[in-house]
């Protein structure tokens, strides 16, 4: 059957294991997204570097501290001096339409109605020597009661002049392409940014959607040129199975690269007067062994994407955003055809369309609508699953956010902030049919702490 990419779940067993790998990560990285030890660092508030005063939605500021290797200082004082380590912790309440089959859930959860210890982090995310800073989360995954290395990300990056045009240029090394990403309309970081472990979820997803997050290590180097032309290239391949289990990242079902997989990103933007435009362009191949089977050869992945953003940040009383994305994926599935899990030639397409736009009040209230839309070929067996033999979905999600803190003046800044939401999922079309697709609706609660 064809893979399904989705953010693994971070694992653990005890608190040596976790002392173990927080002690990894303070030796070998350093990465973060919207977390309060950037704020001491740099002696600026959540709500400088991320739209809604709580992550990981970028505005041009935040953008810019990713793209210089997250070393920028600031602070001052005592906060500025403490080491770069912050943490975060969310839960949720999650109902949908009708009950579900609960055979799919952990242990201990009901057909409806759930409430979830979703996740607790651990970041070490700032400046580490020098030209060097990183953003590096290990999650105790609160649902599968596992604990990994989460997303990870650590730069080198300087700036230079060629003539009168000023560079800023640097290399990332990370886990889970397109994290290092600036814009958030790439999987990594893109709109919905939380989620429930016990809300349905759709099955066909691209190699970009997740497919490799965690389970690889890359490297890519990138430049931006006078703040308008951003370039990047590199390329992952898939960590070795013990490490992989060290890291907690470990799955028997996922795929295996063959050699090395090319990673690429171009982007032009510019901000004028407040109106922040980016039109884009990234993709990834990649040739991988279905869950791990080496003996009938590998698949082919050719993963080709294009974006835009638009931000409205002139006052930031009222902050407009729209962002957009669509990958197209084309298969060439010889391997999985061999072990009889393709009923076609194996030269199959798949497709993805987002679509968000929000609104942004005092950078405190914010709604959000976003929508979804997946399309492929027809195969009886890649998509057995219903009758129509397709991976079509089609979706929305409306979502409501609370962020009471985050500000300059807010209570106990920079050391805590908070971000509450309801969150709507209706559902026109799920894994390939329309008949009953609304039973999947799904109403969220969601809770997010960082300190």
């Amino acid at each position: 059957m064809r893979y399904f990419f989705q953010r693994p779940n971070n694992a653990a067993c005890s608190l040596a294991s976790l002392l173990t790998l927080t002690a990894v990560m303070l030796i070998t990285s350093s990465v973060a997204e919207a977390v309060p030890s950037f704020s001491r660092q740099t002696g600026a508030a959540c709500s400088q570097c991320h739209t809604q005063s709580f992550g990981p939605n970028l505005t041009p500021f935040g953008r810019d501290f990713k793209l210089g290797g997250y070393t920028q200082g600031g602070g001052s004082g005592t906060n500025a001096k403490l080491p770069p380590v912050s943490a975060m912790v969310m839960g949720s309440f999650t109902n949908t339409q009708k009950d579900q089959d609960k055979s799919g859930f952990e242990p201990g959860y009901s057909k409806n109605n759930n409430f979830t210890f979703d996740q607790a982090s651990l970041f070490y995310a700032g400046k580490v020597y020098g030209k060097v800073g990183a953003f590096s989360q290990l999650t105790f995954d609160g649902y599968s009661d596992r604990l990994a290395l989460d997303n990870t990300d650590i730069r080198f990056a300087d700036t230079a002049d060629i003539g009168d045009t000023p560079i800023t240029y640097g290399i990332s090394v990370n886990n889970n392409p397109t994290a290092q990403d600036l814009w958030n309309t790439t999987p990594a970081w893109g709109f919905p940014y939380n989620g429930s472990p016990v809300q349905p979820g759709v099955g066909a997803s691209t190699m970009l959607d997740g497919a490799f997050a965690t389970q690889v290590g890359g490297a890519t180097a990138y430049t931006m040129i006078n703040n308008l032309l951003y370039l990047e290239a590199g390329g992952y391949a898939s960590l070795a199975n013990n490490m992989q289990r060290g890291l907690g990242v470990a799955d028997a079902g996922q795929q295996l690269i063959d050699g090395g997989a090319p990673y690429w990103r171009a982007a032009l933007q510019q901000d004028w007067k407040g109106h922040f435009f980016s039109l884009g362009h990234y993709g990834m191949i990649a040739d991988v062994f279905p869950a791990r089977e080496r003996s009938n050869g590998s698949d082919h992945y050719t993963d080709v994407a294009v974006d835009a953003t638009y931000q409205y940040m002139g006052n930031p009383k009222h902050i407009f955003e729209t962002k957009t994305s669509y990958i197209y994926e084309d298969q060439k599935l010889s391997a999985s055809r061999l072990a009889g899990e393709v009923a076609s030639t194996g030269n199959t397409y798949l497709t993805t369309f987002k679509f968000n736009t929000a609104y942004t009040f005092e950078q405190t209230y914010g709604v959000t609508f976003g929508y979804n839309r997946i399309t492929g070929s027809k195969d009886a067996n890649l998509y057995a699953a219903n009758s129509l033999n397709k991976p079509n979905s089609e979706f929305y999600t409306a979502e409501l956010v609370y962020v009471p803190f985050g500000k300059t003046t807010s209570m106990l800044s920079p050391w805590l902030n908070l971000r509450t939401s309801l969150q709507y999922i209706g559902y026109s079309k799920f894994d390939g049919t329309a008949d009953k697709a609304s039973q999947k609706n799904t109403f969220m609660v969601n809770g997010w702490v960082a300190f």
